[in-house]
């Protein structure tokens, strides 16, 4: 089927890009990568009139940390992010989504503002920032302002995105002494294959004792997903197996999955609890690695 047709639109800073985007109002969207919106309009799930693309406008790609902060900015290709030894240092989950995503030609098109803003429930980088309380910094004509990672999905192919705004960067805090994050995702096949069902987690030892749990999932709900009733159920209690089963029964039983080609809504609940047993582990075991 042939793309749907469209006026492309190339501005040089983000005043312009929001000034066309108020101009033209409805039917507009902002382009990064375009691994999925392309797509999308190719076989009809998308469509608009305008296309604003992001490429030309300084300031919008790139890794940088401040203070143990870990900054990644909207146009940074998944290639980017992946081979970025700021990342594998601070959140080496998130190294390992980016790998996990496509092919090597799609990673090296592909952006993780594109990844965070089509906003679809099986994206790979999503979760393991979730589970480190990233936050995603948006902007516009009024103003910036931010919003907690897990918050920034309204629904499938829905970010929580004023009309104009655009995502910048997401932000992902410093992480906590003795803390590990794990992600762990299945897929059908090797190489580019959509996640069927995916979970990360971040556990923060304190002794022998987990002081705090965050648990995400991704592709087993309409959006990412935090499943607090596991993350409580983690907290307080020792890092051994039959807590671990504990909490990965509630991840499962917090999930929303629906069966589709990939998988049914019961094989997804499964995978669920498996994955999110292997993230626990994987976890622990990098909190307690934390001072090496």
């Amino acid at each position: 089927m042939a793309c749907c047709e469209f006026t492309y639109h190339r501005p040089e800073s983000m005043q312009e890009a929001w000034a066309i985007a108020r101009r033209l109002g409805a039917g507009t969207l902002y382009l990064a990568g375009g691994t999925e919106l392309l797509p999308d309009f190719r076989r009809g799930a998308e469509s608009a009139a305008h296309l604003i693309a992001l490429d030309r406008i300084p300031g919008l790609a790139g890794v940088s940390t401040e203070g143990g902060t870990l900054r990644i900015r909207a146009m940074t290709t998944i290639r980017e992010v992946a081979a970025s030894a700021d990342v594998a240092r601070i959140l080496p989950a998130l190294s390992e989504a980016a790998r996990s995503l496509g092919s090597p030609q799609i990673r090296s098109t592909a952006t993780i503002g594109g990844n965070f803003c089509r906003a679809v429930p099986c994206a790979d980088t999503p979760p393991p920032c979730i589970a480190a309380g990233a936050e995603v910094r948006v902007a516009g004509e009024d103003g910036e302002r931010r919003v907690a990672a897990h918050e920034f999905f309204a629904g499938p192919r829905q970010p929580a995105l004023r009309p104009g705004e655009l995502m910048v960067e997401v932000v992902v805090p410093p992480q906590p002494p003795w803390s590990g994050v794990s992600y762990q995702r299945f897929a059908r096949r090797r190489g580019s294959a959509l996640a069927v069902a995916a979970v990360a987690a971040r556990l923060v030892l304190d002794g022998d004792r987990i002081a705090d749990a965050r648990v995400a999932l991704g592709a087993v709900a309409p959006v990412p997903l935090l499943a607090m009733r596991a993350g409580r159920l983690l907290e307080g209690q020792p890092p051994t197996d039959e807590v671990f089963a504990r909490a990965a029964a509630a991840a499962a039983a917090e999930a929303r999955p629906i069966s589709d080609l990939r998988g049914s809504e019961s094989f997804r609940r499964h995978l669920v609890e498996v994955l999110a047993r292997r993230a626990f582990v994987e976890a622990a075991r990098r909190a307690r690695e934390w001072a090496a």
